[in-house]
């Protein structure tokens, strides 16, 4: 288990246990849309309350299977910020179609962290109920099908459905975002000068156990590669992402 999903884990069943000994977390920290201008932080503190156990059970659950692949991915900073902006997305989704009604939970968060496991591994099946295998992209689909016929059919039964479909707006957005940014830095890096795409001194000095493991496989495969066939052999890209990891004082001087 990743670091990020283990402490949200920890920290939405502690709130869970919590609320069944200190009454007035229920008051405080729920998502009241009327009140969300005088308590603008239940947008985020709702995502850690829940209505029973199974309501907590099955949130964790899909936490615990598609978190850890997902923040492996993203990295930690990126995935928590997933996690938020889904959740956020959630509560300002139902603030503007589900009325008065109070929302707790964190499947707005969850359904944010499930969509970015199908964005990034669309047709990884999914087992229901651990035996049927439903791809991932499908899944999705068919959540989103769902949702939006029991939110706008008045089949609410007490979920928070807006919350759901908030959750996958919010990753959606957020993860072409991120793919928009990648795209305009592999453009830079194609037109960037050989001064400052010249790799940098110091490669042998850097530290891998403080590169996070999404980046550490690439950094080895790069310094194999020199190893191999030398520093002559990096393209660009290669050498620009390099050296993000040279200690600081080590970097070649930048070219007047």
């Amino acid at each position: 288990m990743t670091p990020v999903v283990r402490t949200l884990l920890l920290v939405t069943v502690g709130a869970f246990f919590l609320q069944q000994t200190v009454a007035e977390v229920n008051y405080w920290l729920t998502f009241y849309p009327p009140l969300v201008l005088t308590r603008p932080w239940t947008l985020v503190t709702y995502m850690f309350l829940h209505g029973s156990i199974t309501h907590l059970l099955f949130n964790m659950l899909g936490l615990y299977f598609f978190g850890s692949r997902v923040e492996a991915r993203l990295g930690e900073r990126r995935f928590l910020t997933l996690y938020f902006l889904s959740g956020i997305a959630g509560a300002l989704l139902s603030l503007a179609f589900q009325g008065r009604a109070g929302v707790i939970g964190a499947s707005g968060a969850v359904y944010g962290v499930m969509l970015a496991f199908a964005f990034y591994w669309p047709d990884e099946p999914i087992h229901i109920w651990g035996i049927i295998p439903v791809p991932a992209r499908i899944l999705v689909i068919v959540t989103t099908v769902i949702t939006l016929w029991s939110g706008f059919g008045g089949r609410g039964g007490g979920v928070a459905h807006f919350a759901h479909l908030g959750g996958y707006v919010g990753a959606y957005l957020y993860l072409k975002w991120l793919e928009r940014s990648r795209t305009s830095f592999q453009r830079r890096v194609a037109t960037a000068s050989p001064e400052v795409t010249r790799t940098v001194r110091g490669y042998q000095r850097i530290d891998r156990s403080r590169i996070h493991e999404v980046n550490r496989e690439e950094v080895d495969r790069i310094l194999d590669k020199i190893s191999a066939n030398g520093v002559g052999s990096l393209t660009a890209q290669e050498r620009l992402f390099l050296s993000n990891f040279v200690p600081p004082d080590d970097r070649t001087p930048p070219v007047s």
